[in-house]
C-alpha cells in the first residue's frame, strides 16, 4: 500500500463512520423532538387557558406548589442561598425543563410503542391535576379541564408529529398490531424538511401562545397595592423622624426600606389576590368567644402605628432578607382581648390564604412591652399584595417564618403540641427569636475604592431587645466603637458608622454588634438552618 492510499483510506473510514452517525440520528432524533414540542403545546394550551379564565390555575405554578410542598428538609436552605429572591422563577423554569425532558422520552417510546408513549403523557397530565386540585383558590372543575385539555394538546401534537415523522406503512418485522408508521432509518429529505417545518412551527405557537398565556396570568396577579381603599388613619401615629434617628451616608440602606425594594420570601409562586368582599378574618380555637371579621370591620377597629424590622431565617450573614417598615395595624393583643383566651391556649396559629401555616407562643404575643399586630399598611400605604394583602401578621422579635404570615385567613388559639407550622416538620426550629446580627453595607465586599479617608457604614439588628452598640475593626485590629443612629425602638435596626483612613493595599473589615441584654453578636459562624445564621459580617476592599 503506497502512502498516499493511507489517508484515503482513512477518510473513507470516517465518511463511513458519519454516515452511520447521521442514519442512526435521523433513527432517534425525531420522536424525542416530537415529545419535547408536544409537551410545549400543551403547557402554552394551558397558560392561556390560565390566563383568560378566573379560577383555572397554572399548571406550572400547581406543580411547582406541589414540588415547594414535598421538599425534603434543608431544599429550602439551599435554593434561597443559590438564588436569593429569584427562587420562585427558577423554580418555574425547571418545572417546564423537567416537563419537556419526560416528554421527549415520552416521544422516543411513541415512535416504538404509541400506548407507552401516550401513556406517559396521560400520568403527566394526572401529575397536573392533583397538582391543580390541591391549590385552594383554584375552582376544581377547571382545574380538572384545564388538566385535561393540556393532557389532551399534548397528545393530539405528538401523534400529528410523530405522523408525519414516519412512513405509512411498517418496516419489516414490526410487531403486528404496533402502530403504523414506524419510522425509517433514514428520513428522504423531503419527509425531514416537512418535520422540520411542521415542528419549527410548533415551537413558534407554543412561544407565542405560551408567553401571551404567561402574561395574562400575572395580570390577574399583580404586585403593589391592588385596592383603591384609604388606609385609615392610626389612632396612634408615629411622629417623623427626627434627624439622629437616621443617617445620611450614600450606599446606606434607608432606615425604612421602600416597599418596592422590601425582601419577600413565601412559598407562594403566584401572589395571591383575595377578594376583600368576600374576605373574612376568623379568631377561633382555645377562645370563649370566636368571630370574624370583614375587611371594612378590621378596618374600623383602632389602629396603631409602629416601625419593625422583620427578617428571613434563611438569611445569610450579610445578606439582604432583612428590612424595616413602618407597619399599620390592629394590635394583636385586642383581637385576643376580643376572643377571650382560654388557659390552655399556648400557641398561636396563623393561616393563610393558600394554607400555608405558622405557630408562635402565646405568652410571646402577650408579653408586656411587645406589639404584635394584624397588619393592614406599610409605611403609610395600604399592604402591598407580594406583602399580604389585605392582612397579614407582624410579630416582632421573631423571625417570619414561625410568625410573619401574608394573605392572613385566621388566627386559631391552640396548643404548642396540637399543631407545628409549615416550616418545622421540615428541619426548622420551632421556636425562632431574630438573632443579633450586624451588616456593612458601604464599602462593598471587593470594592476598589481610594486610599485615604473612608466612611463604612451598615445596619445592625436585634429586635425586639434593640441595639446598645456596634464595633468595627480593620485588618483584625483592635473594636473600636461606631456611631450609631439613636434608635427608634427595641423593635427596630439601627444604622451605624465608622471613620477610616484606609492605606494602599488589601484590607478587612469586620463588624459585630451588642443587643440590649448585653449579649455580644457571636463570631462563631452557623449556617441559617435550623434557627438562623451566626457569624460575623467581614469584607474585603483594596485601596489605592
Amino acid at each position: 500500500m503506497t502512502p498516499t492510499e493511507l489517508p484515503r483510506d482513512a477518510a473513507v473510514a470516517r465518511a463511513r463512520s458519519t454516515s452511520r452517525l447521521r442514519r442512526a440520528a435521523a433513527r432517534y432524533w425525531p420522536g424525542p423532538t416530537a415529545g419535547a414540542l408536544a409537551a410545549a403545546a400543551a403547557i402554552a394550551a394551558s397558560e392561556l387557558v390560565a390566563g383568560l379564565v378566573r379560577g383555572a390555575p397554572s399548571l406550572v405554578t400547581a406543580i411547582g406548589s406541589l414540588v415547594i410542598g414535598l421538599q425534603p428538609p434543608g431544599a429550602k436552605e439551599i435554593f434561597v442561598s443559590l438564588f436569593g429572591t429569584d427562587d420562585k422563577l427558577v423554580l418555574s423554569v425547571l418545572v417546564v425543563l423537567v416537563a419537556l425532558v419526560v416528554a421527549g422520552v415520552a416521544g422516543s417510546l411513541a415512535v416504538r410503542r404509541w400506548r407507552r408513549g401516550a401513556a406517559v403523557f396521560v400520568a403527566f397530565g394526572g401529575v397536573a391535576l392533583v397538582a391543580a386540585l390541591r391549590d385552594p383558590l383554584a375552582a376544581p372543575a377547571l382545574a380538572a379541564a384545564n388538566a385535561t385539555l393540556a393532557a389532551g394538546v399534548g397528545l393530539a401534537v405528538l401523534h400529528w408529529l410523530i405522523g408525519l415523522a414516519a412512513t405509512r406503512t411498517a418496516m419489516p418485522g414490526t410487531r403486528r398490531g404496533a402502530r403504523p408508521g414506524v419510522m425509517r432509518a433514514e428520513m428522504p429529505d423531503w419527509e425531514r424538511r416537512r418535520f422540520l417545518i411542521a415542528s419549527a412551527g410548533t415551537l413558534g405557537g407554543a412561544v407565542v401562545v405560551g408567553s401571551l398565556g404567561r402574561v395574562l396570568v400575572e395580570a390577574q396577579h399583580p404586585t403593589g397595592v391592588v385596592s383603591t381603599s384609604r388606609l385609615p388613619t392610626a389612632l396612634r401615629p408615629v411622629q417623623p423622624l427626627d434627624a439622629d434617628q437616621a443617617l445620611a451616608t450614600p450606599g446606606l440602606t434607608p432606615i425604612a426600606v421602600p416597599n418596592d425594594r422590601f425582601y419577600r420570601i413565601d412559598t407562594a409562586l403566584l401572589v395571591p389576590q383575595v377578594d376583600v368582599a368576600t374576605w373574612k378574618l376568623e379568631v377561633k380555637g382555645l377562645v370563649d368567644r370566636p368571630f370574624t371579621l370583614t375587611y371594612d370591620e378590621l378596618l374600623s377597629l383602632p389602629l396603631i402605628e409602629q416601625y419593625v424590622t422583620i427578617a428571613c431565617v434563611s438569611n445569610r450573614v450579610g445578606g439582604a432578607l432583612v428590612g424595616n417598615a413602618l407597619w399599620t395595624g390592629v394590635r394583636l393583643k385586642d383581637l385576643l382581648e376580643m376572643a377571650g383566651v382560654q388557659p390552655g391556649a399556648t400557641q398561636i396559629v396563623g393561616r393563610s390564604v393558600d394554607r400555608f401555616t405558622v405557630g408562635f407562643p402565646t405568652s410571646w404575643a402577650t408579653a408586656p412591652g411587645r406589639e404584635p399586630m394584624v397588619a393592614v399598611g406599610m409605611n403609610r400605604d395600604l399592604l402591598p399584595a407580594e406583602h399580604g394583602y389585605p392582612a397579614r401578621l407582624v410579630v416582632p422579635g421573631l423571625y417570619g417564618y414561625v410568625s410573619a404570615t401574608k394573605w392572613l385567613s385566621s388566627i386559631e388559639l391552640t396548643t404548642r403540641e396540637a399543631v407545628d407550622g409549615y416550616w418545622i416538620p421540615l428541619g426548622w426550629a420551632k421556636d425562632a427569636p431574630i438573632l443579633t446580627q450586624s451588616r456593612i453595607d458601604v464599602p462593598r465586599h471587593d470594592a476598589a475604592i481610594a486610599a485615604g479617608p473612608v466612611e463604612v457604614a451598615g445596619l445592625a439588628w436585634a429586635p425586639d431587645r434593640g441595639i446598645a452598640r456596634v464595633e468595627v475593626r480593620f485588618d483584625d485590629g483592635p473594636w473600636q466603637e461606631a456611631r450609631m443612629s439613636r434608635p427608634i425602638s427595641n423593635a427596630t435596626w439601627v444604622q451605624w458608622q465608622a471613620d477610616w483612613t484606609a492605606s494602599a493595599g488589601r484590607h478587612a473589615i469586620e463588624v459585630r454588634s451588642t443587643d440590649g441584654l448585653g449579649d455580644v453578636q457571636t463570631a462563631e459562624p452557623s449556617d441559617p438552618a435550623p434557627d438562623g445564621a451566626r457569624g460575623h459580617h467581614r469584607i474585603s476592599v483594596t485601596a489605592s
